[in-house]
């Protein structure tokens, strides 16, 4: 739809509500939507004509709808993504073919893509009763500038321009969680906080995921030698890390844009080499930044928690079974290496029995072990087309503030 048809649209966007505030994906308000490219780029003109107010109400209106977009893919893709029919599994031993084994070939590909033609009508009742897909869809690069946060960026001026400085130092803030080797970022947040005066005030991550406080109160505790109550948190922040972790892959499995003619495999080749490479990104992504560090092989780090914890709450059962875990992530280190040798020497003391040095069901099913990523990046280093991310800087120093 031209862009023009979308100015009563802004007209009408009223006071729409934060980026970060609960919302409906099903009820989204009717007047708030527009398409995330139309409201962004306004943000962006109002931004170049120093028009801050009106710019951060679009670039807000624009995060907003941009989770709109991501929710409503994660839940359309979660629901279509159950295993394949029983005609569309793959089919037992046949009787030899008199072609050579092309009549077979050809069946199996069939019975694919009969699942695939299948899912794609799941996928279409699906979004045609969200409000996201009543817009047109944003670039893909458009998406990556908002994964990578770029709109704080743009945010924390604007809302200090406007005069509003507790939203700039947030807006800053969250751009830092995911961007923290960005000094001219850093610089400005360190500015507002002096102007505030509140250089010891908590500071507000506004993509933060509810995982991020659990984990770290979980990490509090042990330090503190709670074990029993770091092994319930941790517990939970994994579930939760794992749960988002599962929207995100969802939500990788939107549409794409098609940028050339190619043959029909190639294309193919091209749409599955993107969705993976988003869900590699989904990992990196999600990772928590504690103080300005983020915690690597986060899956795998929880693990290593709930094995000491659960070997000073004597349940050494649970104990072995995070160790054995955390090997999927990191089967060289000599640490836990050791941890599962004193549990098997020590397994007719504590009744433990040869399952219980099996991974949990939960570090099985995850995809970020280390075999499933040599594989990942075995296919992807094959691959051809890939996109880099492209990075925009912006704006001039406050008075007071150098580079």
């Amino acid at each position: 739809m031209a862009r023009t048809a979308w100015g009563l649209l802004w007209l009408l966007l009223g006071s729409a509500g934060a980026q970060y505030e609960k919302y409906s994906f099903r009820g989204f308000p009717p007047e708030d939507l527009m398409p995330l490219a139309a409201a962004y780029g306004h943000a962006l003109e109002q931004y170049e004509g120093e028009s801050w107010r009106e710019s951060a109400r679009y670039l807000e209106a624009a995060l907003r709808l941009h989770r709109l977009l991501r929710d409503s893919e994660a839940f359309c893709h979660a629901n279509c993504s159950g295993p394949a029919p029983p005609s569309a599994a793959t089919p037992g031993p046949a009787p030899p073919d008199p072609d050579g084994g092309h009549e077979d070939e050809w069946a199996r590909e069939l019975q694919l893509f009969g699942h695939v033609l299948e899912r794609a009508a799941c996928l279409r009742r699906c979004k045609r009763s969200l409000p996201a897909f009543q817009v047109p869809y944003p670039p893909r690069q458009l998406l990556r500038d908002f994964q990578s946060r770029l709109p704080y960026q743009y945010l924390h001026y604007a809302q200090f321009k406007a005069n509003r400085l507790e939203k700039a130092v947030a807006a800053a803030y969250t751009f830092l969680q995911r961007n923290p080797k960005h000094e001219l970022t850093a610089k400005y947040l360190n500015y507002y906080r002096g102007l505030l005066d509140a250089a010891e005030e908590p500071l507000t991550d506004l993509e933060a995921q509810p995982y991020e406080a659990v984990f770290l109160r979980a990490v509090k505790l042990y330090n503190s030698g709670d074990f029993r109550g770091s092994t319930e948190d941790m517990e939970r922040a994994l579930a939760e890390y794992l749960a988002v972790f599962a929207r995100c892959l969802a939500g990788c499995e939107g549409a794409h844009e098609q940028v050339d003619f190619k043959d029909f495999y190639p294309s193919i080749a091209d749409l599955f080499a993107e969705s993976l490479q988003c869900k590699v990104d989904c990992e990196t992504n999600l990772t928590p930044n504690v103080g300005g560090y983020f915690v690597e092989k986060f899956v795998a780090t929880m693990y290593h928690y709930l094995q000491f914890a659960y070997y000073k709450l004597n349940d050494v059962r649970q104990a072995a079974r995070s160790a054995a875990s955390y090997m999927l992530f990191d089967p060289a280190d000599s640490v836990m290496q050791q941890n599962l040798v004193y549990y098997r020497f020590h397994k007719a003391r504590w009744g433990l029995e040869e399952e219980d040095f099996q991974p949990r069901e939960v570090g099985l099913a995850f995809p970020g072990t280390l075999r499933t990523w040599d594989l990942i990046e075995n296919i992807l280093a094959s691959s051809k087309g890939r996109m880099g991310n492209k990075k925009k800087e912006y704006g001039e120093f406050p008075s007071g503030l150098s580079g």
